[in-house]
């Protein structure tokens, strides 16, 4: 058969569920599952823990699309001018070019699997997780610093205030 026995195996075939290295942001949690490198550049995945009450801060990707897949209790989130609730089991797409942000609204831990594509901004989390660990809660510029890094732009102020409020959240869950 032409091409049999010339295709590559990938480093990685199978992940516990267990496996990946986890870094924090506050009360955000990343486990790094693949990194682009690990799917020839098609995409990466990351594992997002979110303590109750949680908000991650409002952004926006200029070249990346996000594919969120809620695997434990249940997400909040605001994709341009749509907020939705997204309970186990839903899918959420987060497309380049639309500010974002999504919380945990409950009294449990929330848990989301991300599926960036194309892959490197989960590079940003290993960045910023330094500074949590430097600083406990950094200066929210350091934090957009490093993602314009990653083509990300941090903002949306009014929807920190308004989310914070009505959902009873904190911003990094700090």
């Amino acid at each position: 058969m032409e091409g049999h026995g010339t295709e590559k195996t990938p480093r990685r075939i199978m992940l516990r569920g267990d496996e990946g290295r986890a870094v924090s942001l506050g009360g955000i949690g990343v486990v790094f599952k693949l990194f682009g490198e690990d799917t020839n550049g098609a995409f990466s995945i990351v594992e997002h823990p979110l303590q109750p009450r949680t908000l991650v801060p409002p952004h926006m990707h200029s070249e990346t699309d996000e594919f969120s897949i809620v695997v434990e209790g249940k997400i909040g989130a605001r994709i341009g001018d749509q907020v939705i609730e997204a309970s186990r089991g839903s899918y959420v797409l987060k497309p380049r070019g639309i500010p974002h942000t999504f919380w945990n609204p409950g009294d449990t831990l929330a848990k989301i699997v991300e599926i960036i594509s194309p892959p490197g901004f989960e590079k940003f989390f290993e960045e910023a997780a330094m500074l949590f660990q430097a600083t406990g809660l950094p200066d929210i510029q350091q934090v957009a610093m490093i993602a314009g890094k990653y083509h990300t732009s941090l903002g949306w102020e009014d929807w920190v205030k308004e989310l914070t409020v009505k959902y009873k959240l904190k911003l990094f869950g700090l």
